[in-house]
């Protein structure tokens, strides 16, 4: 491998990876769960990111491996809280490829109606083209990391132009303050509204992609520094981006659109809702761009995100959860069989999976394995106290406790019918690990460490069944249900901390890593 993306390369990677094919319909989204309260779920929302980002980049600035979000859990809590945690991730990520190549075709149907046939989903043709996108994006970043930088840093820079010239011309255009008051108040939807918002209305997903800085951080130049800044600053250019769209669109809106309110919010026709907001306000001119730029922004985010996901599946052939052979590298230093396994799950999920429960299974999987960050800050100041680290997370147990917190509370908020995704997507991952060690036997496998995932997960499920959001019973009501999940998180927290490993087994594990490190960018 090599280390030759820059700060500004690797800020545009998080960009990338946020600002994909979500920002054109976020604004939607959250305004139909939550109204003009929106602009809170955006707030929360940004806050929680940057808790978890925060969290992942003094880890990354001690610890800059490739396919971190897998690879950093099996340094602070072994193999099997690393496979679990990378299976989940790997299985989002590729879903990640799957909705922004559906995105890209969705985006053309103007241009090529015969992608869909008559039920609305993808023809056989349609098929060909997405599996052929996915191609695409693979022999790109076969190229190599520099490569695929410099197409991204280029992409990038409209994805970033657009949508806040975007914004400006609403903004400028047509603001109605009455819509923040009238048709059922700031939040007609209540605070069950808002936290809808925050999981399945868009703002999760939109935000998380600063992810890839983390998976990319093992070919980072200075990663002790880039990364951190990378994170941090990524996620509030696309904060602010974020912020002024939906705000853009909760002041355009007209008595015509908001007279069924809020949830009935709809555009229907091929024109998005931000295209067309553009177009009741008379700014003509700049919806002929939006689909071009929407094409853009989807083919960017979805190079990405096949671009991280090989560095995943590297990691778990590391971890011992893939075969070997996705460790090999090309002469360019990409992970070349484990890009190639990665186009095959993600076309399949095309054929198999209706592109609803694609979406479904994308969120709460990947935030899923996000949880290991606020544990694993603090096992590695236990395992790591003298290194000196470029960025020191300020009041470490508190800050990484609340980060745990509130990634089990975007969790839960996803609703009980999509843990049932997430219960198929972790037992299929647990058979595989067992299938993998059944011949090595399973005493090598970190058991100890693991225990505090089976109350975790366990909880996570109950509560999800007992809880008011996506199909759950509704026996537990909004508002206690956070200081419940906010107890239970924080007792695992306390639990998983102290389960992390023992300095003999964590060096064991670090001089493994520096053997596959200097087979990867050679001796140091």
């Amino acid at each position: 491998m090599q280390r030759s993306i820059g700060l500004l390369g690797l800020t545009f990677v998080a960009i990338s990876g946020i600002l994909g094919s979500g920002w054109l319909f976020a604004p939607l989204l959250a305004a139909q769960a939550a109204g003009p309260s929106a602009l809170l779920a955006w707030v929360i929302g940004g806050f929680a990111m940057l808790l978890l980002a925060a969290t992942f980049a003094e880890i990354t600035a001690i610890l800059p491996v490739a396919g971190g979000i897998g690879r950093v859990p099996h340094f602070s809590h072994g193999s099997v809280v690393s496979m679990a945690m990378g299976w989940t991730a790997w299985i989002g990520y590729n879903t990640t490829a799957t909705i922004e190549v559906e995105a890209v075709l969705s985006y053309s149907k103007s241009l090529a109606p015969w992608l869909y046939g008559t039920s609305g989903h993808l023809s056989a043709a349609g098929l060909g083209v997405a599996c052929l996108l996915l191609a695409v994006f693979t022999v790109f970043n076969a190229f190599g990391v520099k490569f695929f930088a410099r197409i991204n840093t280029t992409l990038t820079w409209v994805k970033i132009l657009v949508p806040g010239l975007l914004a400006a011309v609403i903004l400028t255009s047509e603001f109605r303050f009455t819509n923040f008051s009238d048709y059922g108040g700031f939040a007609p939807e209540g605070l069950k509204g808002i936290l809808s918002a925050i999981s399945t209305g868009g703002v999760i997903f939109a935000l998380i992609g600063f992810r890839h800085v983390i998976d990319l951080a093992g070919e980072a130049r200075n990663p002790k520094v880039n990364v951190p800044l990378a994170l941090i600053i990524s996620l509030v250019v696309c904060l602010m981006i974020y912020g002024s769209l939906q705000l853009a669109f909760l002041g355009a809106l007209d008595d015509n659109q908001l007279q069924g309110g809020w949830p009935a919010l709809s555009f229907p026709g091929e024109l998005g809702p931000m295209a067309a907001i553009a177009t009741s306000v008379g700014a003509l001119w700049i919806v002929s761009i939006l689909d071009t730029s929407a094409r853009i922004s989807s083919f960017a985010s979805g190079l990405v995100s096949v671009g991280s996901n090989a560095r995943l599946g590297l990691a778990m052939a590391q971890n011992g959860l893939f075969p070997k052979f996705m460790e090999f590298l090309s002469a360019r230093g990409v992970p070349l069989f484990a890009l190639i396994v990665n186009f095959v799950v993600a076309a399949l999920f095309f054929v198999l999976l209706p592109f609803k429960e694609v979406i479904a299974l994308n969120t709460s999987s990947i935030v899923m394995s996000f949880v290991v960050g606020p544990v694993a800050v603090l096992a590695f100041r236990r395992l790591l106290p003298d290194t000196p680290r470029a960025f020191v997370l300020p009041a470490a147990p508190l800050t990484g406790c609340l980060a745990f917190i509130v990634a089990t509370l975007i969790i839960y908020w996803s609703g009980w019918d999509t843990m049932l995704h997430l219960g198929i997507c972790l037992a299929a991952g647990f058979a595989l690990m067992l299938y993998r060690n059944w011949q090595g036997g399973f005493d090598s496998l970190d058991w100890r460490e693991a225990t505090w995932l089976v109350p975790y997960l366990a909880g996570i499920v109950l509560f999800s069944w007992l809880g008011s959001f996506g199909g759950g019973s509704g026996i537990i009501p909004v508002g206690p249900d956070i200081l419940v999940i906010s107890l239970f998180a924080t007792g695992v927290y306390l639990f998983a901390v102290r389960l992390c490993l023992t300095k003999d087994k964590f060096d064991r594990y670090m001089a493994e890593e520096k053997l596959d490190e200097e087979m990867e960018y050679g001796p140091t």
